[in-house]
Parts: C-alpha cells; structure tokens; sequence
C-alpha cells in the first residue's frame, strides 16, 4: 500500500501543486491589523464561482450581513469559521473567504467557490457484511457474498444543495431504496424535509448469533421481505445545532425455516412483524471539517421509540448520546476522542430488534469481526496522530474542472479503545455469547490514515486486543 502511495505522489510531482495543510479548503486574506479594534462596517457579500449554487445556499452559512459591524479584530476569526461551514456543505472543493476593506471602515466579503462534480452514477460490487474484516475472516472472503447493481447520487440537486440517492441493488441482498433531501423548504433556510423508501428481499439473512458471530441462513428463494417508508423534519435553529423529527413505518415477513432455526426471531414466534416509530434527534456540531475533523467537538443524542402501541407487534425505546472532541496539539499533531452510551429498555426483545455495539462506527478497534449485543452499551475511542504528509495538486489536464483539485494528506497514528457490553438476559439464561459481554473491552494499535478528494479517507490498522489477538484491519471511513 505504502508503494503505491508513493507511487501515486511520484506521478503527480509533475503537476502544479498548492500548498496545503490537509483537506481543508482555501487560507483566509484579511488585511493586518494596525488599528488595533476598529469597528468595520460590512458592504456587501459577494459571491462568485458558483456555476450552479444558488447564492442564498452559501449567503446562509455567512455570519455577517450588509450593514452589521464587526471589530477588525474579530473579524479574521469570523471569517474562519464562515468558511469552515460553506466547505461542510460537501458540495465545494475549495472555499476561500477574504475582507476586501474599502474608504471609511467598510468593507465587502468576498467568497470564492470550487464546486464539485454532483452526479455519480456509481455501480455497486460490495460485500454484504458489515466490514471487510468480518467478510474476510469470518467467511473466507467468499466472493458470492457480493451484492451488485446501481447506486445514483444526485447532490446538489436544483442548485439547492438538495440530495437524491436512488439504490437497484442485487446478487447477495435484492434491496430498492429511494431517499430525497430537502434541506431548506422556508426561506430563512432553518427547515428541512427528508422522504425514504426502502424494499429489501434478501435470499440470505442473520437469523442468530453464535459466540459473538452472525450466522446467516442461505437458500435459492427469498428468506426475507421487507418495507419500510418514512419522513424527517430538521430544524437547523443556529449555524451549529439541528433538530430532527421523525416517523417510520416497517413490515417485515421471513419464511417459516427463520422461525424453526430461531422461535426468538421475531415475537411471539410470528413470522410478521408491522410496527411505527418516532425518533428525535439532536446535533451539535462545532467540527472544523466534518469529512476528517481535526479541531472542535461534535454531540449527538437520540430517542427512539419503536412501536406506537397501536397494532404494533413490538414495544422498544432506545436511547443514545456520543461525544466527540479534536484537538489540534500544533506542529503537526493531533488527538481526537469519541465517547458513545446507549440505553435499550424493555431487555426482553425479539433477536431481530437487538441492538449491538459492532457497528457503524461503535465498535472496539480489534473487534470488527464480533457482535456484541446488549441492552447497554459505554464506548470510548482515542487517536493521537501525526500528519506526515500534505499536499494539494492542480490537474490541469484533467478534462473536468471539478476533478482538477486533488488533495492528499496522511496520518501516522496510534489509538486506545474501550467498552463495556451489558448481556441480554435471554443469552445469560441459555450461555450462549457471554464471552465478550459483561466485561471490559480493550484495543490498541497503530496505523495510517490516508485522506484525499471527495471526502474518501482510507484508514490502514494494526490493532491488539485484551483477548490477545492481533491483526491487520482495513475500513473506507473515518474514524468518527
């Protein structure tokens, strides 16, 4: 992997390179202080390089207006930070944000952007587990497990930083889902609507869980049906913190063979399930850059209510609140720590409503090949990190102007997990998947981060565990 890093930067040192310090989009230009806190009064803002942006999507994300004032002092910081929030749109490749001062303490804010491509037709040949690592040690990196198909994104759709993801997947797993993003539906720009729909039938599925491993259930004809459609309400109050609201709506069969292999499958011993649910959410995000944050912090919380009591075959409340802190230590180095809890009553549940700490980005390090479900789970994560490398080049042979900007940066970089899995009592009664719950959980290693365009990070680990295992680990996301 290292020599074809080396490989890919050997072959750009031709090309016109800017420096850069990671990912992050363009310097701020603001003209030195030598009065020392004098009031500045904003002109106007002006916004030039988008082709397709509508203007009042990037005006949003501007803390001042015409006619506000501002100390010449505060301003640079201001800036900084307005030009953090356009780049978190993920639909600018650079962002450059300048105070252009004009006679009589005036001055105009010029913001330049780089937009992206925003069509991606991507075809899909992807594993149907949760990680490469559980596809590889777990089921012998068998190639029938592949799902493939189609997957269309559309960002930035009307100009209104709207997104529509369209999936036709088939092979391992048969799934359809629709999802259109509307962030914006009022003119202030503070409330947003989210329509989903999705159809799955699988000709395989998890119907158990044997020693912290899923075991699948694999035939010639569909084992599972399923339907769900749901919609979102946001409410984005300030520039940082957002409110969700949500209803969904489930109806899940499987074949008769799930119920003989697990009569817990679903409750009651049924086959059906149909149930409603209501969730709400809450961010809080102060991240620098949210595709690979190296500075601020970062709080979710969540209640979800499973089961609306009213033909509802299943009851569940489930609670969950992370943390995320990065910290910019100077010179190069960075820590980042995350910090997860999450509660689930009632403890008496149908195996496929249990909840596990093994996916998305809550797992222990070391772990990724296990499951460990419960109905409480603690998780904490620490990285301390190096940048070792950190360049942007300018392809200007490249045809399209939005893939003439290629960043790449990498971390060397050492981390600590931890976690704690509280056991579902049905798995206590019958001692079965006891060996990694109701203990502590440990891993450790070091590894490379690799972090280019497009948002894409490619994380490389080496990780040893309290069990006393060890290996290589490789995932296509960031860390958290």
């Amino acid at each position: 992997m290292l020599g074809i890093i080396v490989g890919i930067i050997g072959s750009l040192a031709r090309a016109d390179t800017i420096p850069a310090d990671t990912l992050a989009p363009a310097h701020i230009v603001v003209t030195p202080d030598t009065t020392g806190h004098a009031i500045l009064q904003v002109n106007r803002i002006i916004v030039i390089g988008n082709k397709v942006t509508r203007e009042r999507i990037i005006q949003r994300e501007v803390s001042l207006q015409p006619g506000d004032t501002v100390s010449r002092a505060q301003l640079q910081n201001i800036l900084v930070r307005d030009k953090n929030k356009i780049y978190n749109l993920a639909i600018f490749n650079t962002v450059s944000v300048q105070a252009l001062e004009l006679p009589d303490r005036k001055v105009d804010l010029l913001v330049e952007v780089s937009e992206r491509w925003y069509i991606f037709p991507i075809p899909i040949f992807e594993l149907s587990d949760r990680n490469f690592n559980e596809w590889w040690q777990n089921y012998n990196h068998d190639f029938t497990r592949v799902n493939y198909g189609l997957r269309l994104y559309r960002y930035n759709f009307r100009g209104r930083n709207e997104t529509v993801r369209l999936t036709a997947q088939f092979g391992f797993t048969r799934k359809f889902e629709l999802t259109y993003r509307i962030p914006n539906i009022d003119r202030k720009q503070k409330q947003g609507l989210t329509f989903m729909f999705d159809f799955s039938e699988p000709k395989n599925a998890a119907y158990f869980t044997d020693n912290h491993k899923l075991v699948f259930l694999r035939l010639d004809k569909t084992i599972k049906t399923t339907l769900g459609f749901g919609v979102m309400y946001s409410y984005r109050r300030s520039f940082y913190e957002t409110h969700g609201f949500e209803l969904e709506y489930r109806n899940s069969h499987v074949i008769d063979t799930v119920r003989t292999l697990n009569s817990n499958y679903y409750p009651n011993n049924k086959t059906e399930i149909m149930y409603g649910g209501i969730t709400y959410s809450f961010s809080s995000d102060h991240r620098d850059v949210r595709a690979y944050p190296l500075k601020g912090y970062h709080f979710t919380g969540l209640v979800s209510k499973l089961g609306l009591g009213i033909g509802d075959d299943i009851n569940q409340l489930n609670l969950n609140a992370t943390f995320s802190r990065y910290v910019d230590l100077k010179k190069g180095f960075f820590l980042s720590n995350f910090t997860s809890a999450f509660y689930s009553t009632p403890n008496a549940q149908p195996y496929a409503l249990y909840n596990a700490l093994g996916y998305r980005k809550q797992f222990i390090r070391g772990y990724e090949v296990y499951v460990v479900e419960g109905p409480k789970f603690f998780l904490n994560k620490t990285t301390f990190k190096k940048r070792i490398f950190s360049k942007t080049w300018r392809l200007e042979d490249v045809p399209l102007e939005q893939f003439r900007h290629f960043p790449l940066a990498i971390y060397l970089k050492g981390y600590a997990d931890f976690g704690y899995v509280e056991n579902y009592p049905r798995y206590d009664e019958i001692q079965i998947n006891t060996n990694l719950s109701g203990r502590l959980l440990a891993g450790a290693g070091f590894g490379l981060d690799i972090v280019s365009a497009y948002d894409s990070v490619i994380r490389i680990e080496y990780t040893f565990t309290r069990e006393k295992t060890n290996g290589f680990f490789f995932h296509l996301k960031k860390e958290f």
